[in-house]
């Protein structure tokens, strides 16, 4: 399953391509977003040192932990048992995409807050009710599932805190949507991968024509769950330089 929306920037962002925007796929990395939005919203003190562990509260009850096999960033790792800013945590887990720094920023806010920034960017399907690896909860058939549409919402939800879509633009894992534009262009995005799943929602700003906002959402065997070289990445790409091709006609 193949889903694209690509939408203006400015106004309400009504979409200009739409193709099964409304289709369901396991979030993977894409609510991250959600997370550093709630933690934002939510009064948190980002300067607040807290404590890097591994265990934490399954919605359904019990504890679980994080596979530090499974996460593609090793520092939130080397820091266990220490006490590092909630920041540094948050940025990890935007940067390169920390399923450890994740949970860390989950158990400093909590599942409404979260709930509220989809339904505050106007989410009618999405939803990120559990922390990354929460199997317990999975098996009990609680899902983080999100649309291209709804992705493309949450982005534009952003558009009155800079700070934020700053710390998008500095995402490690300059694949999917980012390969797809010029060396040098700024994209604030948040990619997602997991074994049959990949994902990209980014702001891209071209040089010679108003920004734009573009989701793709891929459900498939192409995707490998490798973080850089998955054969799903090279597919967003080639969608995303489709789209750059034609973005001047994107502003109506």
């Amino acid at each position: 399953m193949l889903s694209v929306v690509v939408a203006p920037w400015a106004g309400d962002a009504d979409p200009v391509l739409l193709r099964a925007p409304d289709e369901l796929h396991d979030a993977a990395s894409t609510m991250k977003v959600a997370v550093l939005a709630a933690l934002a919203r939510g009064g948190v003190d980002l300067d607040a040192e807290v404590p890097v562990v591994n265990r934490f509260e399954s919605v359904v009850g019990g504890e679980f932990g994080n596979d530090p096999d499974w996460d593609s960033d090793p520092l939130p790792w080397e820091l266990l048992g220490t006490h590092v800013p909630l920041r540094l945590l948050a940025e990890r887990m935007i940067t390169h995409s920390s399923n450890l720094a994740t949970n860390l920023c989950l158990a400093r806010t909590d599942q409404r807050t979260v709930a509220e920034v989809w339904r505050r960017a106007g989410a009618t399907r999405s939803s990120s009710p559990r922390g990354i690896e929460d199997y317990a909860a999975r098996a009990a058939g609680v899902h983080n599932r999100v649309s291209a549409r709804d992705l493309v919402r949450l982005l534009h939800s952003l558009a009155d805190e800079p700070e934020l879509l700053a710390l998008l633009e500095r995402n490690d894992y300059r694949v999917d949507l980012a390969a797809g534009v010029p060396p040098g262009t700024r994209i604030a995005f948040k990619n997602g991968w997991v074994p049959g799943a990949r994902h990209c929602v980014g702001l891209v700003h071209p040089y010679d024509c108003p920004p734009y906002l573009i989701a793709v959402c891929y459900t498939g065997p192409l995707a490998d769950g490798t973080d850089r070289t998955d054969p799903a990445a090279r597919l967003l790409a080639r969608i995303s330089r489709a789209v750059w091709q034609r973005r001047k006609e994107i502003t109506r």
